[in-house]
């Protein structure tokens, strides 16, 4: 078997596990030579690496087809190459073509995505010269050129355009979070995928997965990791059924942080439950993300130094980063007496003391 065959035995492939094949009459014409680019698969973590320097797309028109009397189901690949991509078909009954779809966008990543292309108000029993077309911020890209024939007795297939609504993100912490949307499916075997990235221009896709070929509304999504802390993210969604291709909303949100270690945060509280020669002491100790243990000083001077000081034993609160709450209790106080105190916290990044704080006990 040579090159080519396989070649277009792989664009078939394609298109039966995309779900873009339905049941109407195949182009006679016979393939020519045609290179196709095929689907990747994507990491468990939904990420893929992109290359650092944007160009010019790239496209590849199919020779498989599927026509109708007065409708053409065409198909190809289109190659974003870093930048927002929009694609279309141009057509005609010459190879002057002279007709066009509308515009479809089709992403900024660097991967190849099908390209499908609806093609209406045909004439019957017609050749038609057809090629796709892709350009971004780049340039331009013209695939090759090729014919189909519309039948004499085929209906048009039942269907129509997904629709696609991209949902706010959820979960969101320091490296991960859930992002989703909504499809519709409208009656023919639709996809969907999602972009995302640190720009608007997004850049990252997910894996590709089925959204049925009903008419229900369905709810999807995808949970990302390996995320850089405390960083904006933009995400949408992407729906894509044998009519063509639609775009959710470009949405956005902020992962949590800190992004490194850093000393720890802490706050003096009040003292509570003071008692002749007893009192608790509170405060809140944030570990920022490396090992902290905290104590509290207190003395009868307000200058909290030399040797009135006391303190109380050091604890350790580990290496998170949310806010803990701390109480300790003193004893051993002298009646009547005014008290001065202070929660300290310390890490491998330094030391944090709170503001000072009084009670005086009975």
């Amino acid at each position: 078997m040579n090159k080519t065959l396989m070649v277009v035995l792989v664009v078939v492939l394609v298109l039966l596990g995309g779900g873009l094949l339905y049941s109407m009459t195949r182009s006679t014409e016979t393939p020519n030579n045609v290179t196709s680019t095929p689907p990747v698969v994507q990491n468990n973590n939904n990420t893929t690496t992109t290359q650092p320097q944007a160009t010019a797309p790239t496209v590849v028109t199919s020779t498989t087809t599927f026509t109708s009397d007065n409708t053409a189901m065409v198909i190809g690949t289109v190659n974003p190459k870093g930048a927002f991509a929009s694609y279309w078909y141009e057509y005609g009954t010459t190879s002057d073509l002279g007709n066009k779809t509308a515009n479809q966008t089709i992403g900024s990543g660097f991967i190849g995505i099908q390209a499908p292309g609806y093609i209406t108000n045909l004439t019957k029993n017609t050749t038609y010269y057809f090629r796709l077309v892709a350009e971004n911020r780049f340039g331009k890209v013209v695939g090759n050129q090729y014919t189909f024939k519309t039948t004499q007795g085929s209906p048009a297939p039942l269907g129509s355009t997904p629709t696609a609504k991209t949902i706010s993100a959820t979960g969101i912490s320091k490296t991960t979070a859930k992002i989703s949307g909504e499809v519709t499916a409208n009656k023919s075997a639709t996809q969907y995928w999602f972009e995302y990235g640190t720009t608007p221009e997004l850049g990252n896709i997910s894996a590709f997965s089925s959204a049925g070929s009903g008419s229900v509304k369905t709810s999807v999504s995808i949970s990302l990791s390996n995320l850089l802390p405390q960083t904006t993210y933009y995400f949408r969604i992407n729906a894509q059924n044998q009519f063509g291709t639609v775009n959710g909303s470009i949405l956005n949100f902020k992962t949590t942080g800190p992004s490194s270690a850093k000393e720890p945060s802490v706050t003096t509280g009040n003292a509570t439950d003071v008692k002749t020669t007893f009192a608790t002491l509170h405060g809140t100790v944030t570990p920022n993300l490396a090992e902290t243990s905290y104590w509290f000083e207190y003395s009868t001077s307000s200058l909290l130094g030399g040797v009135l000081l006391q303190t109380t034993e050091r604890v350790s609160v580990g290496a998170g980063e949310s806010v803990i709450a701390i109480d300790k209790d003193v004893s051993n106080l002298k009646p009547k007496t005014t008290y001065y105190f202070r929660i300290v916290a310390q890490n491998s990044k330094g030391t944090v003391r709170g503001d000072k704080s009084t009670f005086k006990t009975n």
